[in-house]
């Protein structure tokens, strides 16, 4: 439970994290890319296992490393843009309630059952990413700000679903550092990829405060990861519960957080779409 506990808070940190980028100004994708190099300088560094580079592409989790750390660079914008855009609260609900995605895989995957709560809280729980995200703007700039949102919602579902299949098919205890380290690593790289194809097109200093955001940024990421693929080995519990629970306790504490620390203003819709999402979460839970 403690790798539970743990992964909440460095999983909400993280909002806070890009929240401080829109203050401070700076650029996002730069801080990413040195965010996935401190991540894994830290998953290599940390590994439990004797190995070598040349050995990582034998690995069984090699192809699942790479894709993992394509999308990872892909949402880890797309999170960023959601907070400084939508809030820390809408950036934690549409990202945490993608719950529901991974468990509807679980169905397919893992045989896992299929009763009345479990659709009930998947149907609320999509509402819930709606009400929560929606602003008192006009309609252009409504539907503008939603698209990060539900790109958001997708895109967490979808790495929590590889990232589990990956767990369970490929990953051996004693090998979480070294996979997760992978992972950014491959996140570090098509990063500079698209660094690189911006810089052709305009170039610019890196800027010093820019590498300062992704350290700052890197090593909570780091452990986020770690330390809920640490939970998913949790012998005793199903990968619905601690993705629930998980979720559950992200979405309520960054909701606090954005209120006490950002000052977050939500309206009549928004609270109702907060609300939501948890009983959502909790009904999933329970029919889990």
């Amino acid at each position: 439970m403690i790798y539970l506990v743990l992964s909440v808070l460095f999983a909400t940190s993280l909002f806070v994290i890009f929240k401080y980028f829109e203050v401070f100004k700076i650029d996002t994708l730069k801080a990413i890319i040195i965010n996935y190099l401190v991540a894994f300088s830290f998953g290599i560094g940390l590994s439990e296992v004797e190995f070598s580079f040349v050995e990582i592409p034998q690995k069984p989790w090699f192809f699942g490393a790479m894709i993992l750390g394509a999308l990872f660079v892909s949402i880890f914008f797309v999170m960023a843009n959601t907070a400084q855009k939508n809030g820390v609260s809408v950036a934690s609900v549409a990202g945490k309630m993608s719950v529901v995605i991974p468990i509807v895989f679980g169905v397919f995957l893992y045989d896992e059952s299929v009763n009345f709560f479990k659709v009930l809280g998947i149907i609320i729980a999509l509402l819930a990413v709606y009400l929560a995200s929606v602003k008192d703007q006009n309609s252009n700039v409504e539907k503008a700000s939603l698209l990060f949102p539900i790109l958001l919602f997708f895109g967490s579902g979808a790495i929590d679903t590889i990232l589990k299949y990956v767990e369970v098919n490929f990953v051996p205890e004693n090998e979480v550092s070294l996979f997760s380290g992978s992972l950014f690593g491959f996140a570090a790289l098509f990063g500079l990829i698209v660094l690189l194809i911006k810089t052709i097109k305009k170039r610019e200093s890196f800027g010093c405060k820019n590498i300062i955001g992704g350290i700052v940024l890197g090593i909570p990421n780091y452990f986020t990861i770690v330390f809920i693929i640490k939970a998913l080995q949790t012998k005793g519990f199903e990968s619905s519960t601690i993705f629930t629970i998980n979720n559950v306790a992200v979405v309520i504490v960054s909701t606090i957080v954005g209120l006490i620390l950002f000052k977050e203003q939500f309206s009549l819709k928004n609270k109702i779409g907060v609300f939501l999402a948890i009983v959502g979460i909790i009904l999933v839970t329970i029919a889990s």
